[in-house]
């Protein structure tokens, strides 16, 4: 690989004030992986949109020209990366790596500002609003534009290279956001899993599709409604007389810090929540190793284990955590259980994102839904993001930025949804004009994305040749304009 280039997470956080915000991400670095990428930096600038300060930060990004032409020359596929470190979205985002040769592109993956190592103020940050300021969407699609500028400046050869924008959740927003925002920058995007709706859609049907994965595994819909029962029976071991229930759950669930009151059974709930929703999220039909590892159809394994009908609290408890245990100890190396472990990405400023712009309503009822009800809020929400980040969220802010389900004004986007996947819920399902619709059946969250798998089924199979076939036509587009623009002159 030759060095041309100059200067070097759909989690759940659950809160204790009882917010959810969901994280739409789920990858970590993999192990051993096949993909090699160098690694560089750009001195980026931090406030685009005004002239109050002059401040850069280090920008991180990864590269790979092993396939690039560089004399036609071929196009920039670049990933706009999301709310983590970037080398778990590069390691995760296989397609772009299966394709590169095909296309003889040059792969770049950009980090996000306040994520991974491209953190300004040298990282020192905080809850300092005049320093989370600078974490919007806006400035990121800023970045990867002044950073696409600054490679093609750099290196001659990259100059009229089109470029292809992919992504997957958040990221997946970016890409189509970057392709409408800055068109003669990006000639398309691939925005696979991309819920750019979800600010507007109906708070229950995240939930209402988690919970439609557990009752399609198991006989009569008994695993979705044993969740549902888990909840209250796990409050009645909690409030037992004597500490006996904590007993019974410390002892079984073999936790690492043992319980010592009721209210710490909140903790074990939470973390529940949110392992329902990843096991959804990544209900792919091989193993793969992201927040954990797991086997393939997961929601079909920790299903498995919940398909009886239980007697009492205990007996249902007992196969829960046989179920839990598939998600957080699958290799078998876990002593014991920790439900208040953090994952490991980097993504926690999310919560500040999510309390800024990227408002996401989500609700439950616990009737159409296997969750426990949970209200949507905004005020209460509001008031917790005030109190924790000093910050008013602006929940009609993308919308405003970005149009949301009104795509009239774009075009040359890709938008693919699997509908196993909860983040279809705020997802595009239908084709607008220029803007193409992919439905995934059989896929989990950016399926697509990922690299193909001999036990692909054949929806995503087809959902990748139909995005190389846009990519092809955007990229030859591509050609043919600036070739027109080179042959112009006035008379």
């Amino acid at each position: 690989m030759n060095v041309w280039i100059f200067f070097v997470s759909l989690s759940l956080l659950n809160l204790s004030s009882g917010r959810r915000i969901f994280k739409t991400h789920t990858e970590q670095r993999v192990k051993d992986s096949k993909y090699r990428y160098e690694t560089a930096w750009y001195n980026q600038t931090l406030d685009h949109f005004a002239f109050t300060t002059n401040a850069t930060f280090p920008h991180k990004y990864l590269y790979n020209d092993t396939w690039w032409d560089k004399d036609k020359p071929g196009p920039i596929f670049f990933y706009t990366g999301n709310e983590g470190i970037i080398e778990a979205f590069a390691e995760n985002s296989g397609f772009m790596w299966d394709i590169a040769p095909e296309f003889n592109a040059l792969l770049i993956f950009a980090e996000h500002r306040y994520y991974g190592e491209s953190l300004p103020f040298d990282g020192k940050i905080g809850k300092d609003p005049a320093k989370l300021g600078y974490l919007t969407s806006e400035q990121a699609l800023a970045d990867y534009a002044e950073l696409i500028d600054y490679i093609k400046n750099k290196n001659p050869n990259a100059a009229k290279s089109p470029v292809i924008a992919f992504g997957g959740s958040y990221g997946g927003m970016l890409a189509a956001w970057f392709r409408n925002k800055y068109p003669h920058v990006c000639d398309g995007a691939i925005a696979a899993s991309a819920p750019v709706a979800i600010f507007t859609s109906p708070c229950d049907a995240f939930g209402r599709i988690v919970t439609s994965d557990y009752t399609a595994a198991a006989e009569n819909g008994t695993c979705s409604q044993n969740i549902r029962k888990s909840w209250a029976a796990l409050d009645r071991l909690a409030n037992q007389t004597n500490n006996t229930g904590i007993d019974w759950i410390n002892k079984n669930w073999k936790l690492c810090t043992p319980f010592t009151h009721p209210s710490n059974v909140t903790i074990l709930k939470n973390y529940l929540n949110e392992m329902w929703t990843n096991i959804a999220m990544m209900d792919y039909p091989y193993p793969t190793s992201f927040l954990m590892p797991l086997p393939g159809n997961p929601v079909n394994a920790v299903c498995s284990k919940l398909e009886g009908t239980y007697s009492n609290d205990t007996e249902l408890i007992t196969h829960i955590i046989q179920a839990a245990n598939i998600y957080f100890n699958f290799t078998g190396e876990a002593k014991c259980f920790n439900p208040a472990e953090e994952d490991d990405i980097g993504a926690d400023i999310w919560d500040y994102q999510a309390c800024s712009e990227m408002v996401m309503p989500f609700c439950f009822d616990g009737i159409n839904d296997m969750f426990e009800a949970a209200k949507w809020d905004i005020r209460e929400y509001s008031k917790d993001c005030l109190r924790n980040w000093n910050v008013v969220p602006k929940p009609n802010m993308p919308n405003l930025m970005y149009g949301g389900r009104n795509l009239k004004a774009a075009s040359n986007i890709v938008f693919s949804n699997g509908l196993l996947d909860p983040w279809s819920s705020g997802g595009i399902l239908k084709n607008y004009g220029l803007v193409v619709s992919v439905i995934i059946p059989e896929g989990a969250h950016h399926l697509d994305l990922r690299s193909t798998n001999p036990a692909d089924p054949e929806s995503v199979i087809t959902a990748r040749k139909t995005e190389r076939k846009y990519i092809r036509k955007w990229i030859n587009a591509a050609y043919t304009s600036k070739a027109k623009r080179r042959s112009y002159h006035v008379p």
